[in-house]
């Protein structure tokens, strides 16, 4: 074939590698449905978000659906909230389900709860069907000493003015915690919480526990009421077991005391003979230093042995007494 031949081919190739490009990077369909709903869209705008690294369908789609509602929104109001990394479709049906429950919410405010990290539709939707939160058991213990678990249900309504900066249901749900637990230990007795469980929930809630928060509290119900372990007999026990801990320790300390004091008199009984040993062992001298100096007789010194014989006879008189009286 000659060039003449293929240069027809070549112009036709060319021609639909162009129109291939081109649809590609301009989005004709969107455009053509964007005017068939009746919102005018200029092409070179959709051109532009290519340009802008703006994916036109997460723009021009929410667009329709917001004219579409009757929603007063704008181009540049979704791709400004898209290029800031919000969820344009998810700020769009917030809007639409706000218009149709007749709550004021602006686009700037439902863009601004969306780029908060807020979930603004279900925000939405929970102002329209209130939502319940189910605490956990909550122990408590009355004057009484015994322990209260309480589970309750919090009825919250979203509230969209302190949806932005405000406290979550973590926030709440501690809240109520800690009302519970002023409740239950207020309280006299444990029957008289058990008897009345509605007194929890209206003091809890008298006390606005929801400021600051992103809710508004409806309600408060005790779901559940138990009785748990009797704290204040334990805590009494614990105090009889260290009080007889620490009579113990001191009755053994009297004990140490008194046996040291015995081994200390055994001790002196013991340097008591000593002397005495020693004091016996100076009599042969003075009786023989008595004999050489002529202050005493040989008749004395007889009569001296006379006396210690018969002291010792007594002695041994006296114990062979005493035996014979144990065995008996």
């Amino acid at each position: 074939m000659t060039i003449e031949q293929l240069l027809p081919i070549i112009i036709v190739g060319l021609i639909v590698i162009v129109v291939a490009i081109l649809f590609t990077f301009i989005p004709v369909m969107l455009w053509i449905s964007a005017l068939a709903a009746g919102v005018h869209v200029n092409i070179f705008t959709l051109v532009g978000m290519r340009l802008r690294r703006v994916v036109p369908a997460r723009v021009i789609n929410p667009l329709i659906k917001a004219h579409k509602a009757g929603l007063d929104v704008t181009t540049n109001q979704l791709e400004s909230h898209y290029l800031a990394g919000g969820n344009v479709d998810r700020v769009v049906n917030a809007l639409i389900a706000a218009q149709r429950a007749n709550i004021e919410l602006g686009f700037e405010r439902a863009a601004a709860i969306d780029l908060a990290g807020r979930d603004v539709l279900e925000a939405v939707q929970m102002s329209v069907n209130p939502k319940v939160i189910e605490t956990p058991f909550i122990a408590g213990i009355s004057m009484d000493g015994i322990e209260v678990k309480a589970k309750a249900r919090i009825t919250v309504r979203a509230n969209i003015d302190r949806l932005v900066g405000g406290a979550g249901e973590d926030t709440v749900i501690a809240r109520v915690g800690e009302g519970i637990v002023s409740t239950i230990g207020s309280s006299e007795s444990h029957s008289k919480v058990l008897e009345n469980p509605d007194l929890i929930s209206h003091n809890v809630l008298s006390k606005g526990l929801d400021a600051g928060t992103a809710f508004e509290i409806l309600s408060i119900d005790i779901a559940d009421i138990d009785i748990g372990k009797n704290i204040g007999a334990m805590l009494q026990t614990d105090q009889a077991e260290a009080d007889k801990n620490i009579a113990q320790a001191k009755a053994e300390e009297r004990r140490a005391m008194a046996v040291a004091q015995e081994q200390e008199m055994v001790a002196k009984v013991q340097e008591m003979r000593a002397k005495v040993v020693e004091a016996e062992a100076d009599v042969p001298l003075a009786l023989a230093e008595a004999l050489r100096s002529g202050h005493m007789g040989v008749m004395d010194y007889m009569n001296y042995k006379n006396i210690n014989a018969d002291t010792d006879m007594r002695n041994t008189i006296g114990n062979m007494s005493k035996d014979e009286n144990e065995e008996e």
